[in-house]
């Protein structure tokens, strides 16, 4: 797990008002793994003799693996109990990211506008911690005062824990942290910790709300909005 014990004070605890970190996901928001999983899941399933469609891909984006895997193994029967699924999906998935992971479009812009600006960012993932491990060879773990896998949380998202306990350790409010999300199961998590939400969708549609702003590309995304959203709460 990457931590940093200078997380806390570079927290800005002289304004009770401003933005104090800004917690994002991984899968699909930071780096275009999205369609990594994807193959990893449907190439698996048609050796197994069952063919996925989009809709089933719209239903799995975002995790968590369990959720997943209960759901294919409901909709195509196959006679394998979920869990061994579940290492075989993360086997070849693991696989796949060999290469080396593309970010997103804005992606290392944004992190490196936080870094001079020093506005702590925490990487929070449903992926396991193995996963964030290799994609931070890409992505560059110095970016990130720490990072959450969906492993190291009793409940991963949709639930609000994994940014709970960001914001705990930040020492944050909820209220000041923006999360920046591509899927519905990661906005409901952020959402359901009192926290703005950013959603850049990547495959499944994510319609806007109150306290959510949902924009094509991270590229759209600069201090001044994240600090927008975070006045907009008081």
């Amino acid at each position: 797990m990457t931590t940093s014990s200078t997380a806390t004070r570079l927290l800005d605890h002289g304004d009770d008002r401003g933005l104090q970190a800004v917690l994002l996901d991984m899968d699909g928001t930071l780096v275009d793994t999205e369609d990594f999983w994807w193959q990893a899941e449907a190439s698996l399933f048609a050796e197994l003799g069952h063919e996925l469609d989009e809709a089933d891909r719209a239903h799995v984006v975002g995790g968590p693996m369990t959720r997943v895997m209960d759901y294919l193994v409901a909709r195509t029967g196959v006679d394998i109990a979920p869990a061994e699924l579940g290492v075989l999906v993360n086997q070849r998935f693991v696989d796949l990211l060999a290469g080396g992971v593309p970010l997103m479009p804005g992606a290392e812009r944004l992190l490196n506008t936080l870094a001079a600006h020093g506005v702590p960012a925490a990487l929070v993932s449903a992926s396991h911690r193995h996963v964030i491990d290799i994609v931070l060879r890409s992505l560059g773990a110095h970016h990130f005062a720490f990072t959450i896998g969906g492993d190291e949380v009793p409940r991963t998202k949709p639930f609000p824990d994994p940014y709970l306990e960001a914001a705990r350790r930040l020492g944050a409010e909820p209220s000041r942290c923006v999360v920046v999300e591509d899927t519905p199961t990661g906005v409901q998590a952020g959402e359901a910790a009192g926290c703005p939400v950013v959603a850049v969708p990547s495959v499944a549609a994510i319609e806007p709300a109150p306290g959510r702003l949902v924009l094509p590309s991270l590229e759209r995304v600069d201090l001044d909005l994240l600090r927008s959203l975070v006045a907009s709460r008081v």
